[in-house]
């Protein structure tokens, strides 16, 4: 099966997310079984142009499932974006005879081995998608997005113990630059009475008027949750025009931030990230290149970087439809 592949290279990219580690793991584990040495680039495409690694002998792994962010670190690297740092990235792999390179992150992560992969096709990449906004297509979960949700919906948890005790009107911002799947299911599963996110239109008279009629139904505390990109400008502008015109409530802001990156992975993240990481040594143990793993209809598939990134993902009509009814 191996093909004559002896040694593969793994590396986290972008923004950390939560299973990361379990992905690394997976990989270094499944190409150990296979008789096939893994060595870790660090700090993403900057330790492939640096050549900055260490050996991940299946010891290196041991007690790091259950860890979030990531062994390998992660940053950007303005180098990589050059043809000549890319060039370095193939000589240094060509040297270190990488026969293969499984690449853990997000849309920034697979352009950059969709980019390298047109410039030196010999090479053999597969991907896996670590990133806790959920939206690179071709897979219905990234690695890190369940845990991310449920970090957050714990927090709003609280806020509404401390919304209901002060009778105060929360804007609660979670990440989601530009998409709102973070948003949208914290929202729902939080019980907000709204959700504003990036691929739909904020009405803040729609806001106003949703919660005029909570606050007639003598409902004292509300949950709005607000992905960061949202058009409306994020939580504090929203709070700002909704306090303008609506005297009833005090209001307040929560930033939830960089906590939703952190803490240890869920079970359904450890699960998939060691599914994928071990599809994607699978996959270049039989010749494959080029694409990215995921999970679709709880199989794993494969699907070509060109396809596999963000602004791919449509939001599901029925879940914002269950945002409006179970707000009424």
């Amino acid at each position: 099966m191996k093909t004559g592949i002896q040694k593969i290279g793994v590396m986290t990219s972008g923004g950390d997310s939560p299973g990361m580690n379990a992905c690394i793991r997976a990989v270094v584990r499944t190409a150990a079984y296979h008789g096939v040495e893994t060595i870790g680039f660090l700090r993403g495409y900057e330790g492939l142009v640096e050549s900055d690694w260490v050996p991940l002998p299946t010891s290196a792994v041991s007690n790091i499932i259950q860890r979030g962010g990531t062994i390998l670190k992660t940053a950007r690297s303005v180098t990589f974006r050059t043809p000549e740092g890319r060039r370095r990235v193939y000589d240094n792999l060509r040297k270190l005879g990488v026969d293969g390179l499984v690449v853990i992150g997000g849309d920034g992560t697979y352009t950059g081995a969709k980019t390298l992969l047109e410039e030196y096709p010999d090479l053999r990449i597969m991907g896996c998608p670590g990133t806790i906004d959920n939206d690179l297509y071709g897979t219905d979960f990234t690695i890190g997005y369940d845990t991310a949700i449920n970090t957050a919906m714990r927090a709003i948890d609280k806020i509404r113990d401390t919304a209901d005790a002060t009778d105060r009107l929360f804007f609660v911002e979670v990440m989601g630059r530009d998409a709102g799947l973070i948003a949208l299911r914290t929202g729902i599963g939080s019980g907000a009475e709204a959700v504003l996110i990036p691929e739909t239109p904020t009405d803040i008279d729609e806001i106003i008027a949703l919660l005029e009629r909570g606050w007639k139904r003598k409902k004292s505390s509300s949950i709005i949750v607000v992905a960061e990109g949202d058009d409306a400008g994020g939580a504090f502008a929203v709070a700002e025009k909704v306090k303008t015109r609506l005297k009833a409530y005090e209001t307040k802001v929560a930033i939830l931030g960089h906590v939703q990156r952190g803490g240890s992975p869920t079970c359904m993240d450890r699960i998939l990230a060691s599914r994928l990481g071990a599809a994607a040594v699978e996959a270049l143990l039989a010749g494959r290149s080029g694409g990215a793993c995921g999970l679709l209809h709880r199989d794993v598939v494969e699907i070509p970087f060109t396809e596999a990134i963000k602004h791919n993902r449509t939001i599901n009509p029925n879940l914002l439809r269950l945002v409006d009814m179970l707000s009424c």
